[in-house]
């Protein structure tokens, strides 16, 4: 089975067929996901709080991310592996470019992925220059949730939507190879997601985005209270194959996220 490559989901994207994606942090479940068919697997730093019980993300390590990157690279026999890069550890550029060097290198991490918008521009151009390929994030950013002041929907107000809009056109220009999209209006997704040419990924960002991504732990209802966006695909099937199967099912015929997983 061929190792999936940015420049395959590149052309999801261009035939207009749905990417699934899903955190991950262990081989086992990197074995599972594979075995049904999910083609991004994200290795967040919502390990944090799903695997190490925090409240925050704030508190990953980059030794964490490369321990756990390592292990789902391990698993991951098909699909494209994606890494977060942790609170603080892209501050400046060429600290990103080493501590990506790092996840790429001891980790075998195929992307690492960084929150952020304009101020990223450069650290973007030095990594995509060095080979190493950038996955954007916009929208509700969780390592910056003390700034934000909570888990809020963001882009409601024009001039908000209007700041996502041209940050994720510089984002793509300055070399980003994917972008996330996070918990903003679904029309707002639908119209970066149809003004870029690189695929965008969206949680609780509506239908209209390239693909969909939710935190594997969620999704299987054993995190607690799951957010609004989520659905629970193990409560009506009787193993987590079929479930993570059913996800993945949803999010190509287009009936997950329905409008209720979505903010107007």
């Amino acid at each position: 089975m061929t190792k999936l490559s940015v420049t395959h989901l590149k052309r999801m994207k261009q035939a207009g067929e749905k990417i699934a994606c899903l955190t991950c942090y262990d081989a086992s479940f990197a074995r599972v996901l594979n075995e049904a068919g999910i083609e991004v697997l994200l290795v967040g730093d919502s390990l944090g709080m799903v695997v190490q019980g925090r409240d925050t993300t704030l508190e990953v390590k980059l030794s964490d991310m490369i321990y756990h990157t390592a292990h789902v690279r391990r698993g991951a026999a098909h699909a494209f592996v994606v890494a977060d890069m942790p609170f603080m550890s892209y501050a400046t550029p060429f600290q990103a470019l080493g501590n990506a060097a790092r996840l790429m290198s001891e980790g075998s991490a195929q992307m690492v992925k960084m929150e952020g918008g304009t101020w990223l521009v450069e650290t973007i151009r030095l990594l995509d220059s060095r080979g190493i390929p950038v996955c954007a994030h916009l929208g509700l950013l969780p390592q910056s949730i003390h700034k934000i002041g909570g888990y809020s929907v963001q882009g409601r107000d024009a001039d908000a939507a209007l700041q996502l809009k041209e940050e994720a056109r510089i984002l793509e220009e300055a070399g980003a190879a994917m972008l996330v999209l996070e918990c903003i209006p679904s029309p707002l997704a639908a119209e970066v997601t149809a003004s870029l040419t690189i695929p965008v990924i969206g949680i609780g960002a509506g239908s209209d985005c390239d693909g969909q991504v939710l935190v594997l732990y969620d999704m299987l209802g054993i995190s607690g209270k799951s957010p609004r966006f989520s659905k629970n695909f193990l409560a009506s099937r009787t193993s987590i194959l079929e479930a993570i199967k059913a996800y993945r099912q949803a999010v190509k015929t287009g009936e997950f996220p329905a409008s209720e997983h979505g903010f107007d």
